[in-house]
C-alpha cells in the first residue's frame, strides 16, 4: 500500500519505486540499496550518485513547474529522472560536464513526462511509462558524441553482419539463477544478481502479485533467450531480460485487470518483448546508442492500446461495419 508521508525525501523514494510501478517509500529505499550494492561491488559510484541527482532534480522540477500534485506525490514525475541519472554515467565517462548533463537531462525528462501525459495518455489512454526516459536518454547519449567534454564509453558500435550466430551455450544452474536476478537488476542498469534480488524483494514488499509477475517475466525471458540461442554473454548479463520483466508487470498486473486471459496475454507480450529486444539492439547499435527500455515501451504501447477489447463481452466491432450490418449484429445479440 502507498504510504502517506509527503516530505521531499518520501516523494523521491516513491518516485524511485515507480520504476517498477510501485508507490512505496521502503521499496524505493531498497532500490537505492540495490544500486549501492552494485556500486560497492564495482567501486564505481557514479551510477548511484547520478540516480540520486536524477530523482531529486526530476521531482523538484515537477514541483517548481506546479505539475499535478497528486502525480508528484505518487512519484510519477520522478522515475524517468532516476533512470536518466543512472543511465548517463553508465554510457558517458565521469566529468564535470556529465553532472551538468544529468541535471538538465533529469529536468527535461520531467517535462517530457508531462508532454507524454498530455498527448499519448490523454488521447489514447496509453501510459507514457519509461518512454520519456528512452527518448531523453537517446538524445542525450547521441548528443554526447558532439561535445568534447563528454566521452561516450562502452562497446564499439557494430552492424548486424558483425553479430555472431551459432554460438550455443546452455547455462549452468548457477548461471540461470544469475540471469534470473540480473534480468531484474538491469532495469536500473545493474549487472549484479545481488542487486536484482534486493529489487525483487522491494517489489514483493509493495505488492505480491507484482513480485510474482516480475519473477515470471524474468524466468520467461531467460528461457526464451536461451532457447532462441541468443548471444550467451549478453544473456548472462541480463540484457535480454529487463524489458520483458517490465512488460510482464505492466501488461499482467498494472494496466489491465488481472485474469487468466490477461495472464496469457502478458506471457505473449513478454515473449514478444524478447524478440523486439534483439531487433532493437541490432537497429540501435550502429548508431552507438543503447536500446534502454525501448523494447518494453514499444511492446507495452502496442499491447495496452487495445485493452478495451479485453473487457467482458459484448465488444464493439474491431473493424468498421456498414450501418445495416451493425444494426443486424446488435439485433441478433439481444
Amino acid at each position: 500500500m502507498p504510504d502517506k508521508n509527503n516530505d521531499f525525501l518520501s516523494l523521491c523514494l516513491r518516485g524511485t519505486s515507480q520504476v517498477f510501478f510501485m508507490e512505496n517509500v521502503v521499496t524505493g529505499f531498497l532500490f537505492f540499496a540495490a544500486m549501492a550494492v552494485a556500486s560497492y561491488t564495482t567501486g564505481v559510484w557514479a551510477t548511484t550518485i547520478g540516480a540520486a541527482v536524477g530523482i531529486v532534480v526530476a521531482t523538484g522540477t515537477a514541483q517548481l513547474l506546479d505539475y499535478d500534485k497528486e502525480s508528484i506525490t505518487s512519484g510519477l514525475f520522478g522515475f524517468n529522472g532516476v533512470l536518466v541519472g543512472a543511465a548517463l554515467p553508465t554510457f558517458v565517462a565521469a566529468s564535470p560536464q556529465l553532472w551538468v548533463y544529468i541535471v538538465f537531462g533529469a529536468a527535461a525528462s520531467t517535462v517530457v513526462t508531462a508532454a507524454f501525459g498530455a498527448t499519448l495518455t490523454k488521447s489514447w489512454g496509453v501510459p507514457g511509462s519509461t518512454g520519456p526516459f528512452v527518448l531523453t536518454g537517446w538524445l542525450l547519449v547521441a548528443g554526447a558524441y558532439s561535445f568534447g567534454g563528454l566521452e561516450v564509453i562502452g562497446d564499439t558500435p557494430h552492424f548486424a553482419t558483425d553479430y555472431a550466430q551459432g554460438v550455443v551455450k546452455i547455462p549452468s544452474y548457477i548461471e540461470m539463477v544469475q540471469i534470473f536476478f540480473r534480468n531484474i537488476g538491469q532495469v536500473f542498469l545493474l549487472g549484479s544478481e545481488f542487486s536484482g534480488a534486493i529489487i525483487l524483494l522491494g517489489i514483493f514488499l509493495a505488492s505480491v502479485p507484482a513480485g510474482i509477475a516480475a519473477a515470471l517475466g524474468s524466468l520467461i525471458a531467460g528461457v526464451v533467450a536461451v532457447g532462441m540461442e541468443a548471444d550467451p554473454s549478453v544473456v548472462l548479463q541480463g540484457l535480454y531480460g529487463f524489458s520483458p520483466v517490465l512488460t510482464a508487470l505492466a501488461v499482467g498486473v498494472i494496466f489491465i485487470k488481472t485474469s487468466m486471459k490477461v495472464a496469457l496475454y502478458a506471457v505473449v507480450a513478454t515473449v514478444v518483448t524478447v524478440f523486439i529486444q534483439g531487433g532493437l539492439d541490432v537497429i540501435m547499435d550502429p548508431d552507438g546508442l543503447p536500446s534502454f527500455t525501448a523494447p518494453y515501451v514499444l511492446t507495452m504501447y502496442l499491447f495496452i492500446a487495445p485493452k478495451r477489447f479485453l473487457a467482458p463481452h459484448p465488444h464493439r466491432p474491431v473493424v468498421h461495419y456498414p450501418a445495416h450490418k451493425a444494426a443486424a449484429a446488435a439485433a441478433s445479440s439481444k
